[in-house]
């Protein structure tokens, strides 16, 4: 018996085809609770590929398509539900995973508040990151006594602060002017105070 290799989309649990439109409506309907569960965990985030992955398990529906060619869509989706029911963009926290950003579609969240579009990617970041704030606050996370920061994805955050790292050490030290010796971190001359 030869494997066949399916293409399209399709139903694992006896091979007949799925439109996409229905896989993406299935695959939004799932995805929607699998976010909420990612939501109740303090700074958590899954990444696209997780996702993916995860609303075709769950559903019992694959697909041969690439995965920028079909996430978009079951993403847009979860947007307009979770503006529809009043929730906070669950979106914002699915992230790539190689680097621990949002991608472009994130601006259909702005879209949809009636926001108007983030062209710098620091801000996107840092708008995202306020959403999956407000994502742990709405469903549950056990927050810090202070009420928990918006914090960039953890990867992200790390690049973050690796570049910062690099900008001071290439940042020439401070010398006192008057006696030409390097200053303390408090910018205060030890010998000339």
């Amino acid at each position: 018996m030869e494997n066949v290799v399916q293409r399209g989309y399709w139903r694992e649990s006896d091979g007949s085809p799925v439109k996409a439109a229905e896989a993406h409506e299935i695959w939004a309907e799932e995805a929607y609770p699998l976010l909420i569960d990612v939501a109740r965990t303090y700074h958590s985030v899954i990444t696209y590929k997780e996702l993916a992955e995860k609303v075709q398990e769950t559903s019992g529906i694959r697909t041969s398509a690439l995965l920028h060619n079909w996430i978009g869509s079951v993403l847009g989706m979860v947007v307009r539900e979770a503006h529809r029911r009043g929730d906070p963009p669950l979106t914002a926290l699915v992230v790539h995973s190689d680097d621990g950003m949002v991608g472009e579609g994130y601006k259909e969240v702005l879209q949809v508040a009636g926001e108007p579009p983030l062209e710098d990617v620091l801000e996107r970041e840092h708008h995202a990151a306020d959403a999956r704030l407000e994502c742990y606050r709405r469903f549950g996370a056990t927050l810090p006594p202070d009420g928990g920061v918006a914090a960039l994805a953890p990867r992200l955050q790390a690049a973050v602060e690796r570049r910062r790292a690099r900008e001071r050490s290439a940042q020439p030290p401070q010398v006192c002017p008057t006696c030409f010796v390097q200053l303390p971190a408090t910018g205060i001359c030890d010998s000339c105070g």
